[in-house]
Parts: C-alpha cells; sequence; structure tokens
C-alpha cells in the first residue's frame, strides 16, 4: 500500500519523485521549475533548509509551500499569503456520466488553458503545467469551456488538479464528467487521486464527494515572496 505520509508534504514528496526531472535546488530545498508552476520545499525546518528555500524565491515572484503544518519563514522571506486547504483521497470512485467529446489538451492549447484557469482561479497554471499530466478539456464553438488534468505526482499517488469550467457553462456537470475521466486514468495506472480544495470551497468539496473523495487532512498553505 502506498504511504500515505507522502501527502503530508505533497510538494517534496513530488519534487523527489514524479517531479524529479524538473526540480531545480538540491538535497536542502528544491522547487518545480517555474514554467511549469510556483511550487517549492525544503527538506527540514532547519535554518539551513530554509536558507536554501529562501534562494530559490524568484526576486519577481512567489513560491507556494503546502504543507500539513504551516511553513516555517525563511529569514530573507516574507509571507505574501496563507489559506487553509482541504486534502481530498478517492475513497471509492463514483464516476459522473455525462456524454461529452472529451479533447486531449496539450501545446497548441495552453494559451487558452491559462486563460480558463486565471479567469476560474482553481490554483497557480503556468505556461507548462499542462505538461504535469494528462490534461483533457471540452470544447464549444471552438472555445475551450472547461478542462481537467493532473499535477502533483507521487509513488502511488497523482493529484487531480486545474479543473476549470468557464462561468456560462457551470451547472452542466461538465467538471464531475471530466474529472471522472481524469481519475479513471489515475486509477488504471494503480494509483490513488488525490486533490486538494479550498478549505471554504463548500461546493466544490460537495462535487469533489460526490465523486467518492473523502478529507483526509488540513493543509497549509504559506506564499513565500522576498522581503
Amino acid at each position: 500500500m502506498a504511504d500515505l505520509g507522502l501527502l503530508d508534504r505533497p510538494v517534496w514528496s513530488a519534487l523527489n519523485s514524479g517531479w524529479a526531472a524538473l526540480a531545480e535546488g538540491d538535497g536542502r530545498a528544491l522547487r518545480l521549475r517555474r514554467d511549469h508552476g510556483p511550487f517549492g520545499a525544503s527538506a527540514s525546518p532547519s535554518a539551513d533548509d530554509l536558507n536554501a528555500l529562501s534562494a530559490l524565491i524568484p526576486a519577481a515572484g512567489q513560491l507556494w509551500v503546502v504543507e500539513r503544518e504551516e511553513a516555517a519563514i525563511p529569514e530573507g522571506a516574507t509571507v505574501a499569503r496563507r489559506a487553509v486547504l482541504a486534502q481530498m483521497l478517492m475513497e471509492t470512485f463514483v464516476p459522473k456520466r455525462r456524454r461529452l467529446e472529451a479533447l486531449e489538451l496539450g501545446d497548441s492549447d495552453a494559451a487558452e488553458m491559462q486563460a480558463l484557469a486565471a479567469l476560474t482561479k482553481p490554483g497557480p497554471f503556468a505556461e507548462r503545467t499542462h505538461r504535469l499530466g494528462g490534461f483533457v478539456g471540452v470544447r464549444h464553438e471552438g472555445r475551450l469551456v472547461a478542462m481537467a488534468g493532473e499535477r502533483m505526482r507521487m509513488d502511488g499517488f497523482c493529484e487531480v488538479s486545474g479543473v476549470c469550467c468557464h462561468p456560462e457553462f457551470q451547472g452542466q456537470g461538465l467538471a464531475g464528467a471530466l474529472m471522472s475521466l481524469v481519475c479513471e486514468r489515475i486509477l488504471a495506472r494503480g494509483e490513488t487521486p488525490f486533490l486538494h480544495s479550498y478549505a471554504h470551497n463548500e461546493a466544490a468539496i460537495g462535487l469533489y464527494e460526490s465523486l467518492g473523495f473523502r478529507h483526509r487532512a488540513t493543509i497549509q498553505l504559506t506564499v513565500l515572496s522576498r522581503g
């Protein structure tokens, strides 16, 4: 059985497994390549490791730290934002069946994917976030109106992420149907789907529960910038 402890420090776990080829830094601290996302983590809360993490914060950008325990703040860094996340793990898959023409999304769709994410704000979505895992989407009259895909990857687990639906098309079951496709792929690989939601987003959490996700842990998001 996969080690559930990996999910307590999901960014560090991903950077040392599924994201290893995209990791920058050293054994003290790592970050994901900036064009794929803003995530980073230190090996421990020691001063040396935190200093190494601080050095990975871009001069004109942010570093997102996602941990079960509230992150220690490195010297030379400031907290730009904090948020509480609900981490949810697939317990019993309940797929959402809806007839739709789901399309594979890739490099040619990247600009539209970023625009949809900027509009609906599911979380950070960089230039190459779509390359972190298989994304699927729905177009209406040529316009991308909904999508879902994968982000953090570690031994035995894969995160469902980037779930977006244009406001004009919400309430039609598109998000649930696309998430079902993503979950089916993850489960077929022998991995367990998990996800993160802002803890206050009751509507999203309700959707995830209807798919078979259950609350696993409360996770702290700390967004760091240079001091």
